[in-house]
């Protein structure tokens, strides 16, 4: 008996040590392996209801690097990209076989340049992977190149762990610096030593997101972009057949072992404001890459919820704004810049999106409740410019307001239908809100859960309804605010 629980002690202890020595919040496959079935289960748990964000796509020159700078811009327009990342050193014209494009093109060649963009109807938005040197001299020469050409991010691995002088020059031109992570040797190739040089410096300066030589060095992408969530600033977006082998290539999104899904719903979690920048580097379809990045472009649709969507809360350079948007009467939605939330103050109150009226259309939003007693609306097809309380008349409201009862109720047409079921989640919990409006027709989901299916007619106080109109959020009182974020439109 006593050399059982000798050996169970001993086992116990063996079990603490070895939970002692794994390092927290490791982000390697052991070798190469795929991750336990425990690690996949909450990976997917995590995000399998995670609503994917429409990111804009922007093409690595690289990916045609067998062509010229020019010929690159005919193939992105081709593939229905509008936006460009170019690398220094790509062959700039056929016609011009010596010149070579990056910020050393004398300004005859970036007119050029500038001149095809227009042909093209594309935009550089950002460049690299460049090497910016170690003086201000050889810095700002980059940054006044990427002032010239309105690129907004500089993709580059700086030598000094120093990041003063590029802190000035970010500041000053306002530019972003997303460092880039080539595999080992590189001094960046794990996020860890990215997040180190980072972290005590201007936000502009983030990472780069390479997910495919993350891959090469065994690393799992959505645990290194968790580890960087706030500093990203382009994302490298790669699919490969393996993880951690030289053999490894390129293939389409979807088609490999990066998980594209979650990296899109890691990058979605975060409220990732720039462009995923396809780099497809498969050496043996180098003087054919579009039929793949096609294929790819294609996945990432399909699994894009928000892809035929608006988002109407505007943002722009990483901040949103209220532009488009009106108030009417007492109060005001005070927003956060930084992360696109709305809380209601004071009322009562219409705030409303004027920049369109909406005739059939799917309204989807987020929502929360600062507690039980909060009441706002969401109000449909206001038919004109509110300059008074009469549209509440005219048009109908979704309800928000957990303590009330039957058509006064969450997720009840006010005035007129009672909800089927309660379906809100308790106060400091966010809820997703679906709502159709076709026709005359009216349907209404909370959190997954169909609420309303009616087909509308004057009721209640609603005297008559538009066949289109604006769409509004109601601010009601001082001390119960609501909350609103990602607010998406999409016209039927």
């Amino acid at each position: 008996m006593k050399k059982k629980i000798c050996l169970l002690i001993l086992a116990l202890a063996f079990c603490i040590f070895m939970s002692w020595a794994d390092e927290p919040g490791k982000i390697y496959k052991e070798n190469n392996s795929t991750p336990s079935c425990m690690e996949k289960c909450a990976e997917s748990t995590y995000y399998q209801n995670v609503r994917i964000k429409k990111f804009p796509i922007a093409m690595q020159c690289w990916t045609f690097r067998k062509f010229s700078f020019f010929d690159t811009l005919q193939k992105t327009k081709e593939l229905g990209i509008e936006y460009l990342q170019p690398y220094p050193g790509q062959m700039l014209s056929k016609d011009i076989p010596d010149v070579r494009f990056g910020h050393n093109l004398t300004d005859e060649q970036i007119k050029l340049v500038r001149e095809k963009l227009k042909e093209t109807g594309l935009k550089l938005v950002s460049y690299g992977v460049v090497d910016i040197g170690k003086t201000e001299e050889s810095m700002r020469k980059v940054f006044d190149f990427a002032k010239k050409m309105g690129i907004k991010t500089i993709v580059t691995e700086p030598k000094d762990d120093d990041f003063s002088i590029l802190e000035r020059l970010v500041k000053e031109y306002n530019i972003n610096i997303a460092i880039h992570n080539h595999p080992e040797p590189s001094k960046y190739a794990r996020p860890e030593k990215v997040l180190a040089n980072v972290k005590d410096y201007d936000e502009r300066i983030g990472a780069c997101a390479d997910t495919g030589h993350w891959m090469r060095g065994g690393l799992i992408p959505t645990e290194a972009l968790r580890l960087l969530k706030g500093r990203i600033r382009d994302v490298h977006i790669k699919d490969r057949n393996e993880f951690g082998t030289k053999e490894a290539y390129d293939v389409p999104f979807g088609q490999g072992k990066a998980n594209i899904y979650e990296i899109l719903a890691e990058l979605t979690l975060q409220n990732y404001d720039g462009y995923l920048t396809i780099e497809y580097e498969n050496e043996e379809e180098v003087w054919n890459p579009s039929p793949s990045v096609r294929k790819g472009i294609d996945y990432i649709k399909s699994i894009t919820y928000y892809e035929d969507y608006e988002e109407i809360l505007s943002r722009s350079y990483g901040r949103y704004s209220k532009h488009g948007w009106n108030h009417y009467g007492p109060g005001y939605f005070q927003l956060d810049e930084k992360d696109g939330i709305l809380k209601s103050q004071g009322g009562m109150g219409l705030f409303w999106y004027s920049v369109k009226k909406y005739k059939d259309f799917i309204l989807e939003l987020d929502y929360m409740c600062s507690n039980k007693f909060t009441n706002s609306g969401i109000f449909l097809r206001v038919p004109e410019v509110p300059v008074n309380n009469d549209y509440i008349y005219h048009s109908f409201e979704i309800q928000i307001n957990d303590a009330g009862e039957g058509i006064h109720k969450t997720g009840s047409v006010y005035d007129a239908v009672a909800p089927s079921v309660d379906a809100f989640k308790p106060a400091g919990e966010w809820n997703h809100m679906k709502i159709a409006f076709k026709g005359s027709h009216i349907q209404v989901e909370l959190n997954g859960v169909r609420l309303i299916d009616w087909d509308a007619e004057p009721r209640g106080k609603v005297k008559d309804f538009a066949v289109d109109g604006y769409i509004g959020l109601q601010n009601h009182d001082s001390q119960s605010p609501v909350y609103f974020r990602n607010i998406y439109v999409k016209e039927l």
